[in-house]
Formats: C-alpha cells, structure tokens, sequence
C-alpha cells in the first residue's frame, strides 16, 4: 500500500499544536532569521529544541525552513545557523540559496537537503540535478499539471513534494521581483508585501488583477498519490492555528480512506469539502494541475481573506485604546474572534484580535482595533473564538503564550573560509573560460531576430538573444547580422517538464550550427550540457548568486561566468567577488546589467483572452505594463532600471562585462543609439531608478 506523507505548516507553537493533533506526519516552521515567512512569528530556538525532541518522540518528523537567499555579509551567520541545526537533527532543511548547498555539502553532509518551491524546479532535469548534490527531496514548483507531475516522476526517484492547499503566488514560483522593486522587501528574502494582490487600474476600470484564488486540490489526492508523489504540503505559515488544525483534518480524512473502498472514499471527500468552507479563505481552485480556462482570477474579488464585515465608520482613542465603529449586520462578532483590516488606499494589510466588543449607535458595534487604521478601511472576519480548539501543548515545559523561550541565536561561528572556484574541474571536464570567450565592454540583449538588424548601428561586443521556440529556424538561416559565435542564447527561467525533450533538441541543434555560448537560468538547463565539453555557460541572473558559496555551486555546474542578479546590490557584489592579488579574475567573470526593464513577475498563463488591457497602475501612481503570449504573461514597469553612468567606478573595481538589455520590447534604433551613447559617456539617464543598487534589501533593523 503507498504511504505519503501529510506536511503542515507550523508559523506558531499553537499551529503546531493543532496540526499534529489532527493528524500531520510533519510539520515545517521557521526560526527567527532565513525563512520565507519572516512575517509570522516563527519559533525561538528553545521552543524549536523541544518541539524536535516532542515529535521524534511521537515519531512524527520536523522539517525547518532556511529558504530565503543570504548576501555575503551573512555568511558567518549561515554557517552558524547550519552548524547549529546539524547538532540537532531536524529531519530536513528546506532551502533556496545555491550556498546553503555548498556549506551543507562542505561543513554539515549529514544535514538532509530539500529543494525549496523557491528554487523553480519544474523538470526532472533540475530533480536529477539536485540528487547529484545530495538532495533527499524536492518541493516542486506550484504551476505544475498533472500529466507534468507524472512525467516527473518517471524520469527520477528522487521524492517528490507538491502543495496541495493554500494560498497562491501570481508568479512563477521563486522567479518574482515585484515586492523588492517596489522598497527592497524582496520574497526572495522572505519580506514579500505581496504587491501582486493590490487593487490597480487600467483605464476608466479597476480590479485584483493578479490575486489568485487559493489552491484546494481535496478531490485530486487519489490522483497525486497515484502518480508517486511523496509528500502533500499544505500552504500557511502565515495562518492560524485554527486554519492549520481545520485543513490537516479534511486532508487526514481524505488520505486515511484512500484504500477504504470506492463509496467510503467518495464520503470522506465531501465530508473534507465541508470542513473546508469553514477555513475563512479565498474562493478556491485547482489552478494549473488540470487543464483548463483560466479560473483562479477575478478582479473583483480582493486580496484578502475572511468574511467581508463592512468598512470602518469612525474611530476613536490611540494606540492600545483605538476603537473602530462598524455595522456588521447579521454577521455577529465577539470578543477573542480575529479580524483582517485593509487601508482604504490598499497600501497595508494587518490581522488582530478582537480584545473589546461595545454596542454603538444603530446597532453598529465598537470594536479594537490596531493604530494606524481609520474611516473607509475595510474589515474582514477571519477567525472566530468558537472555532478555537484547544490541544495538547507539543512544547513541553512552556506554556507559547507566556513564555517565549530563548530567543538568542547560538553562539557566533566563524565560517571556513572559501575561495570563488576559478573554473575547478567537474567530474573531468574543465569549465571553458578565455578572456577571448567575452571581451570586455557592452552587451546588448533583445528577444527577435528583427533587433539583432538594429544594433548594427552601435555594435556591441556580442548580442545576447532571449530565447524561445520560434526562433530556432530564423536562427539557422543565412545572412543574420552577427555569426552565431557573436550571439550569446538566454534561455527562460521558466522550464516546465513537458518542454524538456524538444528544449534539448532544439538546443543540440543550435550547437550543430555554431552556437556555443549559452545563459542558463533554470538549474534544469545545465543537463543539457554535461556532454558539450566546447560550450560557455553563463548563470543568467535568474540563478540569484548572492555570495561566494553560491558562485562555487555555479561554477561545479560548469558555469565559467555569472550575470549578478537584478536586485543586487553594489555593496554585496563587491564582498561577494572581493578582489583579492591571488585572484585577479574573478570580478572579470561578472557580467552586470546595467540597463533593463526588468520583468516584475511572470504567470505561466496567456491572459490575452482574460483582459484586454496592456497598460496599469498602481495606487501610488506606478505605472506597469502587461505583456501576454501563448507561453505566458509578464508584467513589467515602464520606468527601467539604469546605472549607465557607473561604469567608471565598476570598471576600476574590477568590473569589465556590462549588459544593456532592450528585450522586454521592440528595439528602435534611435532609442538605442541615445542609450548606448549614454552608456559609453557614463552619463545618468533620465526617468530611470536604481533598483536595489545603491541601498541594497530593506532591512529590518534599519527602518
């Protein structure tokens, strides 16, 4: 009989409690630092010591979340976290960061590796990569069918982890820039504000663009488990306890009649589905896992969850004393149930509890509520005190909401030190690398075959082509303005698994015709090229190398170079490759964007159909483009990102390899020569920004 495992979100020691009360096999949480979810309260290492100690004991597992990216200042911390955790024995680590592999690999081998959603693996090309480095699973990620999901399976033995439940990103998964564009608080950095599901407006309308539903794959457990998936995760470290014990239970159901015979089944599926409404969600969907219209959208329908209360009439008192007036007509509300409060000009979103509830005039009810909110901001029902169960505490020793536990970090460790791979033999065969490979200066980046004509009229050093299945013929023809040892491919970060076999051919043929220089941004890409021993590899920008332990897993794939990533900062490229007499090169392998409009976030969905704008904007009047295609939708800002005029100051660091990307667009010839003429003058360009350059991630502790 086929065992999977049920995998519940713990943000609380309460949701702790209440998922492995109704059933988990395991839970996952975070601690205070390097988790995607830094929003919730996460454990202190006492209360994580002890939960450990409670659920190997019951023989139920714990995994813990590392999954967010680390800059190179963090190192130490990183080492000391993984050096902390390797001494306990969690049952896994989940994790993003191409360094944590390195570190884990180098320091800590006996620490069980799982592959975060975040790390954008969709093929089995990226699965069989990881288990070359010791992965022991991978979270796949959430724009997966399940034909795509078999197929998967077929092609490695490597467990396979899928959400099941739960709320939704708009983006593919991990690829998502929005939230760090718009103020630095990146998702990659577990701080995301969750732009996507603000109200925006495209003409005389307005809508929840880009909020999706939430995820309910209830019926389709027969169906995973079938197909050899090995761990159903559940979505909601930002969530309730309640919400945490209510969704374990229908899913526990559900999986625990999966062999009780045809009618039993049926039973407990509905009987899942009932519970299910109860959750205090979004509108519910299968999203992409069967084919079908789009139905995980609806403008009208706001980014948030719970039962809609009406809007705040008048308020009153400051601070811990704020009382807020509101007619909540036949929806009752009590003191100890918990509310959603958003602004009126939809720019915060904040949860509380209910401590007071008094009569007001007309039968509209005072209520608290937090500081900061005020007339017009809308107030949604999430939780109510009756649902409140109260279980076993798995925390021994310690009542959670009285006592926190030891919230200080472990004691300071310093890392091994490490040097950046200068192009190490991997498995035999030595990365290819020349200075004659990418002479310094500008590289030009575009996504037709019609704009490699216009940069003729400045040429660049190479032109970089955005790659896509259209173009493979247009490529092999004659008589193309640069030879094909001038053109650089860029292939998208997106690789789903039913793309994997023509990818691979399209791609051998390309190296038949001369085309040997490639941007990989998937680490499904590099399997393409384990046999290609005269090809370049460059790890595109999607490969986020945010320090040096991340570089060295790069370049054991056999990237020879790296384009920094697009939220980078000076500052952490600098310390990341720092320039040392023994290592001369290394700045010299870096390629720096230093033009781009970059792409915000990207659906795996051709939204042409759905809307019928190109154009939006935002409530601080940001202004956003939309650009759909059969293979999906990206959405990019009109303002671009630009520091042209730094590149005196890079290249005396170091720095010698710059890309002007020009591919969100068609290129016209006499934009790019004012650009390209800029860039060479190093003078600033207008209406443009800097991205994370200068100040780097929003930090906490700077605000």
């Amino acid at each position: 009989m086929t065992t999977v495992e049920l995998l519940a979100p713990a943000g609380s020691p309460e949701a702790l409690d209440a998922a492995i009360s109704e059933g988990a096999d395991a839970v996952y949480l975070g601690l205070k630092n390097f988790n995607a979810r830094m929003r919730s309260s996460n454990f202190s290492y006492s209360q994580f010591e002890s939960a450990l100690r409670s659920l190997h004991r019951m023989g139920r597992k714990l995994y813990v979340t590392v999954n967010t990216v680390f800059e190179q200042r963090e190192a130490d911390r990183v080492y000391q976290l993984l050096k902390y955790l390797n001494g306990l024995g969690p049952d896994g680590i989940i994790v993003q960061d191409f360094g944590l592999i390195t570190m884990a690999r180098e320091n800590f081998p006996s620490l069980k590796l799982h592959a975060s959603t975040q790390m954008n693996v969709s093929s089995a090309n990226g699965v069989n990569l990881l288990s070359r480095y010791g992965f022991s699973r991978v979270v796949l990620a959430r724009e997966l069918s399940l034909d795509e999901i078999r197929d998967i399976r077929g092609h490695t033995n490597m467990e396979l982890e899928v959400f099941i439940h739960g709320a939704l990103c708009v983006s593919v998964s991990g690829i998502c820039l929005f939230s760090s564009y718009l103020g630095g608080k990146s998702a990659n950095r577990g701080m995301c504000t969750q732009p996507c599901r603000r109200h925006y407006t495209a003409g005389e309308t307005g809508g929840y663009y880009f909020s999706p539903f939430d995820l309910a794959l209830i019926e389709e457990i027969p169906a995973l488990v079938n197909a050899g998936v090995n761990a159903l995760k559940i979505e909601g470290r930002m969530k309730s306890a309640e919400y945490a014990g209510s969704v374990v239970s229908a899913y526990r159901l559900v999986i625990d009649n999966l062999y009780a015979g045809e009618g039993e089944l049926r039973n407990a599926i509905a009987d899942a589905r009932a519970i299910l409404k109860n959750d205090f969600a979004r509108p519910k969907t299968t999203y992409l896992f069967n084919t079908k219209p789009i139905d995980w959208l609806n403008p009208e329908q706001d980014g948030g969850t719970g039962i809609p209360l009406g809007k705040l009439l008048k308020v009153k008192g400051q601070a811990e004393e704020s009382r807020g007036l509101i007619q909540t007509g036949t929806t009752n509300i009590t003191a100890g149930d918990s509310i959603r409060l958003h602004k009126a000009n939809d720019l915060d979103r904040l949860s509380h509890k209910v401590n007071t509830v008094e009569g007001g005039p007309g039968g509209a009810k005072w209520i608290s509520i937090p500081e900061g909110f005020g007339p017009g901001d809308a107030v949604y029902l999430i939780q109510t005190k009756a649902m409140t169960k109260r279980y076993p505490s798995i925390i021994k020793g310690e009542h959670p909401n009285r006592s926190p536990g030891r919230e200080k970090a472990p004691p300071p460790q310093t890392i091994p030190s490490t040097g950046i791979s200068q192009g190490r033999a991997t498995k035999g065969k030595k990365i290819k690398e020349s200075q004659a490979d990418f002479p310094g200066g500008f590289y030009a980046m575009v996504s037709r075959i019609e704009d490699l004509y216009v940069l003729q009229s400045v040429r660049p050093v190479k032109a970089i082509l955005c790659f896509n299945r259209k173009l493979t013929k247009r490529l092999l023809e004659p008589g193309l303005p640069f030879p094909p040892q001038d053109i650089i491919i860029s292939l998208d970060p997106f690789f789903p698994q039913h793309k994997a076999r023509e990818l691979e051919e399209e791609i051998l043929t390309l190296i038949e015709y001369g085309y040997t220089r490639f941007i990989v941004n998937n680490l499904g890409h590099f399997s393409f090229f384990r046999q290609q021993n005269d090809i370049v590899l460059i790890a595109g920008p999607w490969l986020y190398t945010f320090n040096a332990w991340a570089w060295n897993f790069i370049t054991s794939c056999r990237a020879g170079y790296n384009v920094s990533p697009l939220e980078n900062s000076r500052q952490n490229l600098e310390k990341t490759f720092q320039q040392e007499e023994q290592t001369a090169s290394r700045r010299s392998r870096v390629f720096i964007t230093i033009f781009t409009q970059p792409s915000l976030f990207r659906m795996r969905q051709d939204l042409r159909a759905f809307y019928r704008f190109d154009n939006f904007a935002g409530k601080r009047n940001e202004a956003f483009r939309l650009v759909s295609a059969p293979d999906g939708s990206l959405v990019f800002p009109w303002e671009h990102f630009s520091i042209v005029d730094k590149t005196p100051f890079l290249r005396e660091a170091g720095f010698s390899r710059f890309i002007l990307d020009f591919s969100s667009a068609p290129l016209k010839k006499a934009e790019y020569r004012d650009i390209m003429e800029a860039a060479a003058n190093a003078v600033p360009l207008p209406r443009t920004n800097r991205f994370n350059w200068k100040n780097g991630f929003y930090q906490p502790d700077n605000k």
